[in-house]
Formats: C-alpha cells, sequence, structure tokens
C-alpha cells in the first residue's frame, strides 16, 4: 500500500442486520438480540472506518427494529411466564376441590 491509498473497506452488513431486524418484528422474536448485536458491531465499524458509511442507515434501522423485537420477546415470554402461572394455579385449585369432595 502506498502513501496515498486507503485501507480497503470490509463488506458491510447492514442489509444482513436490517432483515433480522424486520424478521424479528414480524416472524421470530428470537432473531432481535441479534440483529441488536449485529447492529452494534456494525456501527462501530462503520464508526471506525472499516466499513462504507452509506450503510449507516440501514444498521441503524436494523440495531432499532432489533430492539423493539427484543422487548417484544420479553413481554411474550413475562405473558407466557404469567399465562404458566395461572394455569398452574387452576389445576391446583380443581385438584384442591375434587379432594374435598
Amino acid at each position: 500500500m502506498t502513501a496515498g491509498e486507503t485501507p480497503a473497506q470490509e463488506a458491510s452488513q447492514a442489509v444482513t442486520v436490517l432483515v433480522l431486524g424486520i424478521l424479528s418484528l414480524v416472524v421470530c422474536g428470537i432473531l432481535g438480540p441479534i440483529a441488536w448485536k449485529l447492529g452494534n458491531d456494525e456501527l462501530a465499524a462503520i464508526s471506525a472506518g472499516r466499513r462504507p458509511s452509506e450503510n449507516l442507515g440501514m444498521a441503524q434501522a436494523g440495531r432499532i427494529c432489533g430492539i423493539v423485537g427484543t422487548c417484544l420477546l420479553g413481554l411474550g415470554l413475562l405473558f407466557l411466564i404469567f399465562w404458566l402461572v395461572l394455569v398452574a394455579l387452576g389445576i391446583a385449585g380443581a385438584i384442591g376441590e375434587s379432594i374435598r369432595t
């Protein structure tokens, strides 16, 4: 490399981050944390100059979709736990009622 050359940039993963972020919202919430992590890595690489800055918007959008997908995944898991507790209490109540009679 001569004095005036810029170092070669790596291939961007911004499209991958965006696709994973959108899929985490629409199809499979477990992809949310993956999109969030890859988005953070992509933004760091863009800031360091290793990846093209033209993909900054896609990387940010994918990261945000990943964050929202992760939050929705967490809410879904909380709802599932709440539902399972209610079912367990209902079963325990039914068993207790049948023992008394």
